[in-house]
């Protein structure tokens, strides 16, 4: 099963999102800031994008500017700071078996649909 980490009012979202529509495959949208993923669930998403925590936020949101900016957390602590704000992750994340993408740009979806 796909599963597409989105967030409706971001125009790269909805682009992978529709290109998922398009797809004819079955996934799963999740509306990450209404049901956002646990630490455990960030952990394995991370594994399956094969990053770092870090590279998983999104620099430029206000939560991050106010809270995080000039920081260094460890791993445990940039997740701990995504399960607090789920704004602070980047999106769409789109996830399939033991893969994982950013899908930006929505492009990057072709490599979980093959």
């Amino acid at each position: 099963m796909i599963t597409i980490y989105h967030n409706n009012r971001c125009s790269k979202s909805r682009s992978a999102l529709a290109k998922l529509e398009n797809s004819g495959k079955a996934f799963e949208v999740v509306y990450y800031l209404e049901t956002p993923p646990n630490k455990n669930e960030l952990e394995e998403i991370i594994r399956k994008l094969g990053i770092k925590p870090l590279d998983l936020i999104r620099k430029g949101e206000k939560v991050f500017v106010e809270n995080y900016k000039g920081k260094t957390l460890t791993d445990e602590e940039w997740i701990e700071a995504m399960v607090k704000h789920p704004i602070l992750i980047e999106r769409p994340v789109v996830v399939s078996g033991n893969r994982a993408v950013i899908a930006r740009p929505a492009d990057k979806i072709q490599e979980i649909l093959g």
